[in-house]
């Protein structure tokens, strides 16, 4: 599945901006911070953090993505917190970081089937402004009863004036279009404010030679990049695209990497034999049984700052998701033991899709009771690096 890289993900992003199939851009960031914002993107700013655009009056768009957190989930709840009144339902699934996804574009199947790009962790949305619409009127996150209720909001919000001014005077006459224009706004805010792809971190300090590496933050570098060992870039590409563009950390595909099921996430506890499906749940991919657990793969930039990890929150510490991916197969029972002592590998998924699960590539290829790919200290050794990719570095 994961056989795509350079030539799939420069197809996907030539249209939106994006380098090659680990880039997105160097110095775009900092042109962009001398760039004032559109009358639209300031509009999508305050409709952004505007928590009275919900049916509780308590939550935003930044409440499940926070920019202290990368644009990501504020804390390590596996589905963040929502619903009608007292926020006491929750999303099923954790809260991606939002950064660099302007370089991210529709869902498509690559010539050799390869499913990529898309929005959300199952790739349903089409776009930045598709995606912005969806948690307005999911009943678990902002739930609103309708688009003309959503509008309603609006109509009285502060900036109001402004969205006339910007979109028509009689704009909230037709709930529809401005409901559209709602979610035009959000995504020019994304596209627009550098914060949003800031390419800020210390490797894009080292990639621009105004920094170096620690030996241990280049020790997990070699270990990030080696086939053998990590093995993180055959999704996650490290390198400079070929126009010098600095890499996303993401090749914008799916993969199925049987995650541990997460007892915490309310969707489990409801209905024990519910499964989140992913890729295979959307409309249209009912027959393709080999999507199913398929999960698209997020950028690693900023990760050390992540509170919850993978699409169900399953883990809440980054050493822990490291050694689940180097010990998944030489030892399941660290992961997959149940309340009555057995251990049932990939029991997130019915048994009958665990075939889909990636048991090919490294660090996955290995057998119960094999020594793992990583050993204790060189999963150090790569976090190290990965903290190398938080945004926002200050050189000493």
């Amino acid at each position: 599945m994961k056989q795509v890289l350079a030539v799939l993900a420069a197809a996907v992003l030539a249209g939106c901006g994006g380098g090659g199939s680990s880039s997105g851009g160097s110095e775009a960031g900092t042109a962009a911070t001398e760039t004032a914002l559109s009358a639209q993107a300031q509009l999508g700013a305050k409709i952004f953090v505007d928590q009275t655009l919900s049916a509780s009056g308590r939550q935003s768009c930044q409440s499940c993505h926070d920019p202290a957190r990368a644009h990501g989930a504020p804390d390590d709840h596996a589905g963040q917190p929502g619903g009608k009144d007292t926020l006491t339902d929750q999303g099923g699934r954790s809260s991606p970081s939002i950064r660099y996804l302007k370089f991210n574009a529709s869902f498509a199947f690559a010539n050799d089937g390869t499913p990529t790009g898309g929005f959300f962790w199952d790739g349903r949305a089409t776009s930045l402004k598709d995606q912005a619409g969806g948690p307005f009127l999911n009943p678990a996150e902002m739930a609103n009863d309708s688009v003309e209720d959503v509008v309603a909001k609006v109509a009285k919000a502060s900036y109001a004036a402004e969205f006339r001014q910007v979109f028509g005077q009689d704009i909230f006459s037709r709930p529809q279009d401005a409901y559209d224009r709602l979610k035009l706004a959000l995504q020019a805010f994304e596209q627009e404010d550098p914060a949003f792809a800031p390419f800020s971190s210390k490797y894009d300090e080292v990639l621009r030679g105004k920094a170096t590496l620690t030996a241990q933050e280049q020790r997990g570098l070699v270990l990030f990049n080696s086939p053998a060992k990590g093995n993180c870039a055959a999704c996650h590409p490290s390198a400079k695209g070929a126009d010098g563009s600095h890499p996303l950390f993401t090749d914008f595909s799916y993969d199925a990497l049987g995650v541990p099921r997460n007892p915490k996430l309310k969707t489990v506890q409801d209905d024990p034999g519910f499964f989140d499906l992913g890729l295979c749940a959307l409309p249209g991919f009912e027959s393709r049984a080999d999507l199913c657990g398929a999960f698209k793969v997020p950028t690693l930039r900023n990760v050390a700052l992540r509170g919850s990890f993978f699409h169900n929150g399953r883990f809440t510490d980054l050493k822990e998701v490291l050694s689940f991916y180097v010990t998944r197969d030489t030892d399941p029972a660290r992961w997959y033991t149940q309340a009555d002592g057995s251990v049932v590998k990939f029991d997130d998924l019915p048994e009958r899709y665990r075939r889909n699960v990636n048991r090919t590539e490294a660090p996955y290829n290995r057998q119960a009771g094999a020594a793992p790919a990583l050993t204790e200290a060189e999963i150090d050794d790569l976090i190290a690096f990965l903290k190398t990719l938080n945004d926002g570095y200050v050189t000493p």
